[in-house]
């Protein structure tokens, strides 16, 4: 009788680079897909759905504060657009990820907001994600794990073998520095902005251009940089591999 070899513990790599696949596949980034550039930006940006969901609570919170100058009914219509969105998800039954996470980040920004009375504060969630986000894709390219390879080695199938190839290997680099450039770019010029707004002087002046910018830098600035990452990304893998990857995906259903 045999003895069962033990099961393999998986890497970290390996276990980052499934989960950063599985986030890509899941927002329609799979370069087994026939879909067209265009279209898959679209997927990516959530469609319609997907853009009122990222752009209209920033927009009614700055909408409402230049109004009112008031951070309460700001807030509350910032919060409340968000919990709409969450119940018609929950309603028509379809994924309510997207939905639940802008709603968790917007009830976050209300209350940070409310406990220092400073309505920039609003928008330090978002600033602390760009951080998070840039750092995380700048250290993995300088370290020589860049975190658009790992994702991309899950979704063709081929895990990390990718960094034996130096022209895949230099291609996610600067793609994955790319990204980190799009987070360093919003801190660089929004963070200036929030720190003017610790002037109450400057307060709501500062509020309407940070809510303006945000929404300006968000997806304008997403869109072209999904688009540049999925061709370039496509371009590295031969139109066979990528048949070969969804006959094997096929074959063991």
């Amino acid at each position: 009788m045999s003895e069962e070899k033990p099961r393999r513990e998986p890497r970290p790599s390996e276990m980052i680079g499934e989960a950063l696949g599985s986030a890509a596949r899941r927002a329609g980034l799979d370069p087994a897909d026939e879909a067209s550039t265009g279209h898959v930006v679209w997927r990516a940006m959530g469609g319609w759905r997907g853009i009122v969901e990222s752009v209209l609570p920033s927009l009614l919170f700055v909408v409402v504060f230049t109004v009112t100058a008031q951070l309460i009914p700001s807030l509350a219509a910032s919060v409340g657009v968000a919990v709409v969105f969450t119940i018609v998800r929950f309603g028509q039954k379809s994924p309510p990820a997207a939905a639940i996470g802008g709603l968790a980040a917007a009830v976050i920004a209300a209350a940070l907001a409310l406990i220092t009375g400073n309505p920039s504060d609003n928008f330090v969630p978002g600033l602390l994600t760009n951080l998070v986000y840039g750092l995380g894709m700048l250290i993995s390219a300088l370290v020589g794990w860049p975190l658009i390879g790992l994702a991309a080695g899950y979704l063709m199938g081929e895990g990390v073998a990718w960094r034996a190839d130096r022209r895949k290997r230099r291609t996610f680099f600067w793609l994955t520095i790319a990204w980190a450039g799009l987070f360093a770019a919003r801190l660089a010029v929004q963070f200036p902005i929030y720190l003017s707004s610790l002037d109450p002087a400057n307060r709501e002046s500062a509020v309407a251009l940070l809510g303006t910018l945000k929404i300006a830098m968000g997806l304008p600035l997403f869109a072209p940089l999904v688009a540049v990452t999925w061709l370039t990304a496509r371009a590295l893998y031969p139109r066979r591999a990528t048949d070969d990857r969804r006959g094997r995906a096929g074959a063991a259903e």
